[in-house]
């Protein structure tokens, strides 16, 4: 058997914080789960995100340390339009968490930002540029 991926691990120092980080970028976490000490979510396409919180990674690790730095990872989420990109990127920055990069016209032909969740991890967003979408739709 040929291994596949199935799941992408967070590693979280607030559980609640982050679950309502990542339902406001549409995952579909239910409310009571913010208490858990870990969590999964099935995405589109069965691939599965998992939040743990570092209580629940030291009881099988007890050596392991929260990460220092930024930058080794990322998750992205597509928006259906520029607009969303910028309204995502406004309501997420004006709840208090951190915009790295403002959103800009990126010159691969999408419109692009990035945020931070609540652990510092960046999150991308991004959508087709407005003449690129109008291109595919032909």
């Amino acid at each position: 058997m040929t291994p596949r991926l199935d799941m992408i691990g967070l590693v979280v120092s607030d559980m609640a914080a982050s679950l309502a980080f990542y339902r406001h970028l549409g995952l579909d976490v239910p409310a009571e789960a913010a208490s858990l000490p870990h969590v999964e979510a099935v995405l589109p396409g069965g691939l599965r995100i998992a939040w743990d919180t570092e209580d629940t990674v030291r009881s099988f690790h007890p050596s392991w340390t929260p990460p220092t730095g930024s930058g080794r990872r990322e998750l992205a989420f597509r928006c259906d339009s520029p607009a969303e990109v910028d309204s995502l990127y406004a309501a997420l920055t004006e709840a208090g968490h951190g915009g790295l990069l403002a959103p800009w016209d990126a010159v691969w032909g999408q419109r692009y930002a990035v945020v931070l969740d609540p652990d510092g991890c960046e999150v991308s967003l991004f959508a087709p540029s407005d003449a690129d979408a109008s291109e595919a739709a032909l």
